[in-house]
């Protein structure tokens, strides 16, 4: 049989004329596509333990949403308007009124205003990285970015400090893992997210590695599965190698997703009813928050999805008027459909982009990347609602009060899960590394 990248298996018909080496060139990681020996190569380069911290229990968030704007989105025309400022800062996109009092919204989020009272928008977040790539490790890791170290996103730390649940993936991304941040970092690749591989939203949708492939029943996949079994205990009898427990505890997490049913069933968005998928939307933005919905539900520890593209540097009133509306319904249907449910006390939402957009309107009527102030938007997990935390100045260039640090969101973020930000972990060259660092709690914004 020929051996496809994105499967989980590797044929035992090989097994009687394979040699180790040669049976290790066999086998493919879903997802990543790696042969087992450059993934053990990786989990030996990539060894990490703890040192010192106290342990991780889960606190009040048990589950984390993270809703990605790639690009940048411009914090004038969303979450801080300046009805005020001059019209060269202020644009042409206008203001909303929300349920808050005195608190304003872009024209496109009408749906978010009605829900104002159930979030928290921070106006005054802050870093120093113009760049997206380094700006969307910021917002993925909690660290800038450094030539020495790749470090580990939300997600993987989420997936070392907890593992799975329920049979199913501690860290997925919707529909794929949107850059290399996303990933495992100096952990083990086996932290990595699981991609879906397709748009919930597209006819026919259907993940990745979910289902036997064509040709392989019951049977024979138990029979694949005792084979493999016997083969690692072959060579740990003679070896004692810790990364063959790696892997055996890496393809035991595959069998136990692709035989429950249970953990299938969290991806069936089909099952869901037709009002409750146009009321999210038909579309991208609305399909994937609701995947994201079902599967917080079943225990997904940490789900990742990506919107749209925000790099608007020209056009961005007309820009806005084709993405922003698709967003604002899903989101707010996210925050309603959490609530209702009695998930959103335990599920963290947290919005980003990489930075926010120039005070000042360019030549092109667009707005340019600028990274010295934005907002970004938090609901559910104990974080307190109807509120606003923190502003900008009067033409949305920086931060007036409560200046907000990638570092202080990883942390409060982390705390809510109950995550010791300040714990370590042993990085390659046995260096200890802080999960974030010189970062504190934001307490203000806790219920």
């Amino acid at each position: 049989m020929a051996h496809q990248p994105g499967t989980w298996f590797a044929d035992p018909a090989h097994f009687k004329k394979q040699n180790r080496r040669s049976f290790l060139q066999i086998g493919m990681i879903s997802g990543l596509g790696l042969t087992l020996p450059e993934y053990f190569k990786m989990q030996q380069a990539h060894a990490v333990d703890s040192v010192g911290g106290k342990a991780t229990v889960e606190g009040k968030a048990k589950s984390v949403i993270h809703i990605y704007l790639p690009g940048g989105m411009a914090h004038q025309d969303t979450f801080d308007p300046k009805p005020l400022a001059p019209i060269e800062y202020r644009g042409d996109i206008a203001p909303i009124k929300t349920k808050l009092e005195g608190v304003y919204f872009g024209e496109h989020f009408k749906n978010l205003a009605g829900v104002a009272d159930k979030i928290t928008v921070c106006r005054s977040m802050t870093h120093g990285e113009a760049a997206h790539e380094r700006g969307t490790h910021n917002m993925f890791t909690g660290y800038r970015p450094s030539p020495a170290l790749s470090y580990p996103s939300f997600g993987s730390i989420v997936s070392h400090e907890f593992g799975p649940k329920n049979n199913l993936p501690p860290y997925i991304c919707i529909p794929n893992q949107p850059n290399v941040f996303a990933g495992s970092g100096y952990l083990s690749s086996a932290y990595g997210p699981f991609s879906l591989g397709n748009d919930p939203a597209n006819k026919g949708f259907s993940v990745r590695d979910l289902q036997l492939p064509g040709g392989i029943d019951v049977s024979r996949f138990t029979q694949r599965r005792s084979m493999l079994e016997a083969v690692n205990d072959h060579f740990k009898t003679k070896e004692k190698s810790d990364n063959l427990d790696a892997m055996d505890t890496f393809y035991k997490r595959a069998y136990s997703l692709i035989s429950s049913d249970q953990a299938k069933e969290a991806f069936n968005i089909g099952a869901e009813k037709e009002e409750i998928r146009t009321e999210y939307g038909q579309n991208s933005a609305g399909q994937r928050m609701l995947l994201a919905r079902r599967l917080v539900a079943a225990g997904v520890r940490f789900v990742s999805l990506t919107y749209g593209g925000w790099d608007m540097h020209g056009g961005i009133k007309a820009a806005m008027a084709g993405q922003a509306p698709a967003l604002d319904q899903a989101l707010a249907t996210l925050i309603r459909d959490l609530d209702r449910t009695g998930l959103l006390d335990s599920t963290l939402v947290m919005v980003s982009s990489e930075f926010g957009r120039t005070p000042k309107i360019n030549a092109t009527a667009g707005r340019d990347h600028w990274p010295k102030v934005f907002s970004v938007m938090l609901a559910g997990g104990g974080i307190k609602k109807g509120m606003v935390y923190g502003s900008s100045d009067s033409t949305a260039s920086e931060p007036e009060d409560d200046a907000l640090s990638v570092e202080d969101l990883s942390m409060t973020v982390y705390n809510q899960l109950g995550i010791d930000g300040e714990k370590r972990l042993v990085a390659p060259g046995n260096r200890p590394i802080d999960i974030v660092r010189d970062g504190k709690v934001v307490k203000e914004i806790l219920a």
